[in-house]
């Protein structure tokens, strides 16, 4: 009977957390979407109380196994972020990179990603800018 409690514990499990063979193969990064949505579920921004909210950007490249590539680079932050922002801002997207990696790539996806740079965009604001004011300048990291 304990074998049998064992086999529904194990498919609630499944079931839970969605696991199947299918979607097993489906959590692999194929495309560059796919690649984008997989950063997304490991981005987990600064707690308000810690930093502003604010846009960031880093260039990052990976090699065919899925891990990071030299170092990532910040290219883009929110020109009104004060310095703690940014650091906290930074923190985080290396820990996202971090939980990501490596990237779960298909052997087709490796091949394409390897070595090339990705931009990838972590915004945090939750309203874009007013149309009607004037553009705010960049800040290059």
């Amino acid at each position: 009977m304990a074998r049998c409690g064992d086999k529904l514990l194990l498919v609630a499990a499944l079931l839970l957390f969605g696991l199947s063979g299918a979607a097993a193969e489906g959590g692999q990064v194929n495309t560059i979407q796919d690649l984008f949505r997989h950063l997304r579920t490991c981005w987990k921004p600064p707690p308000a109380a810690k930093a502003r909210p604010l846009d960031i950007t880093v260039v990052v490249s990976f090699n065919r196994s899925g891990d990071i590539l030299g170092h990532p680079r910040i290219s883009y932050e929110s020109v009104e972020a004060s310095d703690n922002d940014r650091l906290q801002y930074r923190i985080a997207v290396m820990e996202a990179l971090q939980r990501c990696t490596p990237m779960p790539f298909t052997d087709a996806m490796a091949g394409a990603a390897a070595g090339r740079p990705f931009a990838i965009q972590f915004r945090s604001r939750k309203t874009s800018p007013d149309k009607t004011s004037p553009p705010t300048q960049e800040r290059r990291a």
